[in-house]
């Protein structure tokens, strides 16, 4: 008799209610359960209208979504018709549900997955305690009320215990009474928050590690009442097997970065090369929430953390790749690009910003004033600005090292049947991180960039264009500075000939 996979038989016929399903975890999510549970029962999708757009149209607008395209081989546009929009917000008082949609959840849900939360490392108190302590507190309370519910499963993530270099799966003690803290952003206004926030999170980096540590406790006080499980994933990355290798809508991290070298208008990039930089897959992430929320259901008592991670079991340095980045952009190139890539790393934010200065900022204005001269909208030196201003907050987390040890998550991969490991796999330690890059590179051409692969050809040739550009632009500017030189020092060009190849060097390490 052929073994049967035990998560797919749990979560057949059940109704989910999930947060944050429009986001790049949440879609992903969607596309799975929809893919490999064909019974399951309803998905509630809490959603907000956007750009003016209701959320019904927001929701005709997904199966034209990438993500989908697997699932579109299979099934038919009907398969949409799982997905139920819930107008509200984690961010309003009750979720801002109408009686009548919370009533529909607490009668019908049986799943919860809270995936909603404000990932902006620059907002202060105020928003990020109203969307990610008071929206899952908000979540909990509907979880009580829900008539026949199985499990929830709460997205946290591994950087909420970011004050240490080291962290285990467990739930560390409150940094702060969030009782106060709420009562805080409740009477304050932002300027005084402003004032008193480095003293309400300590050692806390920024507000959104500060406000997700307590919004586990919110799951926490909830765990003797029905299973849950919290899954604290680290820098979500790129599909690494489904639905597509290399799928992402995500521009946080190397597929940001990456897309930006690919243009050739990022051109170098503050990195402590050496560290472990802990990626993991959104569809290893999106696996262990399914694998997790079941074997929570399951034990039906006890609150479990998992780390979702890949430092302590298959780590990643940026060396493994150091070589090979410059060669994968041009192997794969985009048409679309503005100047020929070449992506270097260095050590040091003060180098990064005396770099900048010259390959940044001097070719965005050239290259914003020929987007003007053409019709286009100017858009690099603002981008390389912004990135200039988020340096300061940003720099722990790009020179510093953490370890995640994920016991727990080895343990849950152990549990799994034959069936269950090949279709709810969680375990990394096989991954192969070149190829996966190289794989994470193609998916941000295609995805990102928007760059089929019919395109291949013709972005080949415009590479090449672009290196014999690129040299013409090196050797007219070392040319330039040779002549002031000789200017200066009074001296011929003949005589002045030494501060070629020394310009040459000098231009190399910037």
């Amino acid at each position: 008799m052929t073994e049967q996979s035990e998560v797919r038989a749990f979560y057949s016929g059940k109704n989910f209610f999930i947060t944050g399903g429009t986001g790049f975890v949440g879609l992903c999510l969607i596309e799975k359960v929809l893919r490999t549970i064909p019974d399951v029962g309803k998905l509630y999708l809490l959603m907000r209208p956007k750009k003016g757009k209701e959320i019904s149209k927001r929701l005709e607008e997904f199966p034209g979504n990438p993500v989908f395209e697997k699932l579109l081989e299979t099934e038919s546009k009907d398969i949409f018709n799982k997905l139920i929009p819930v107008a509200g917000d984690v961010g309003e008082d009750d979720l801002g549900l109408s009686q009548t949609d919370r009533d529909i959840l607490v009668k019908n849900v049986n799943v919860v997955i809270h995936s909603a939360a404000t990932l902006d490392f620059q907002e202060n108190l105020s928003p990020t305690v109203k969307i990610n302590i008071m929206g899952t507190r908000r979540v909990m309370q509907l979880c009580k009320e829900i008539k026949d519910l199985k499990v929830m499963v709460h997205v946290s993530s591994a950087y909420v215990n970011s004050y240490l270099t080291e962290a285990h799966e467990k739930i560390y003690d409150a940094p702060e009474d969030v009782e106060k803290v709420i009562s805080l952003v409740k009477t304050m206004n932002d300027d005084a928050l402003n004032e008193i926030e480095p003293q309400i999170l300590k050692n806390h980096l920024n507000t959104y590690t500060f406000t997700k540590h307590l919004a586990e406790h919110e799951v926490k006080n909830c765990a003797h009442l029905f299973p849950c499980t919290i899954v604290r994933p680290t820098m979500i990355v790129a599909a690494w097997k489904e639905p597509v290798p290399g799928w992402t809508c995500s521009k946080v991290g190397p597929q940001g970065f990456l897309m930006g070298a690919a243009k050739g208008v990022v051109r170098r990039l503050p990195m402590c090369k050496n560290n472990i930089a802990d990626y993991i897959p959104v569809d290893v992430v999106v696996n262990q929430l399914l694998v997790a929320g079941w074997h929570a259901a399951k034990k039906k008592s006890g609150l479990t953390v998992y780390h979702c991670s890949s430092s302590t079991q298959k780590p990643f340095r940026w060396t493994m790749l150091e070589y090979k980045v410059n060669e994968m952009l041009h192997k794969y190139p985009l048409k679309s690009a503005v100047w020929y890539p070449r992506l270097e790393f260095v050590s040091s934010l003060w180098l990064f910003r005396v770099s900048a200065i010259f390959v940044h900022f001097f070719p965005a204005v050239l290259l914003d004033m020929m987007l003007r001269l053409t019709g286009g909208r100017p858009i690099l030196f603002r981008l390389h600005k912004n990135v200039w201003s988020s340096l300061g907050r940003l720099e722990k987390f790009i020179f510093n090292e953490w370890r995640y040890h994920n016991p727990n998550t080895r343990d849950l991969c152990r549990t799994l049947t034959a069936p269950d490991d090949k279709l709810f796999y969680i375990d990394i330690s096989d991954i192969d991180w070149v190829d996966y890059f190289v794989t994470l590179h193609l998916g941000v051409r295609r995805y990102l960039n928007r760059e089929k692969v019919s395109t291949l050809c013709a972005a080949r040739r415009k590479d090449t264009f672009l290196l014999a550009a690129h040299v013409l632009w090196q050797i007219g500017i070392i040319y330039l500075l040779w002549l002031l030189v000789a200017v200066i020092t009074g001296l011929t060009m003949t005589q002045s000939a030494w501060t070629a190849p020394l310009i040459y060097m000098l231009l190399s390490l910037l």
